[in-house]
């Protein structure tokens, strides 16, 4: 299961976050978001579990609960739409 976490503070990293989610179960994937240019986190990112249960205690436990000072916000991340690319204008 894909699980977006949110209001995370600016210096989390992807190795505390993994840590934070081992604690419910196997953790495949961290994805931090950053901003492209000056490569520091926009304060959200993604975290993979395989398994349903396990990622539904995390996003249970932890939502709404304290990182580094800050209430997170951690549900199951929505599938993106297949949006066309905007072509620019000439």
């Amino acid at each position: 299961m894909n699980i977006y976490v949110g209001n995370l503070p600016y210096n989390v990293n992807e190795d505390e976050l993994k840590e934070l989610f081992s604690e419910f179960g196997e953790v495949a994937t961290v994805n931090l978001i950053k901003d492209r240019f000056s490569g520091q986190s926009k304060g959200f990112g993604f975290i993979d579990m395989p398994s349903n249960s396990e990622a539904d205690q995390a996003i249970k436990a932890l939502n709404h609960s304290q990182l580094k000072g800050r209430d997170i916000k951690v549900n199951q991340a929505e599938q993106r739409s297949k949006k066309p690319r905007r072509r620019p204008r000439y």
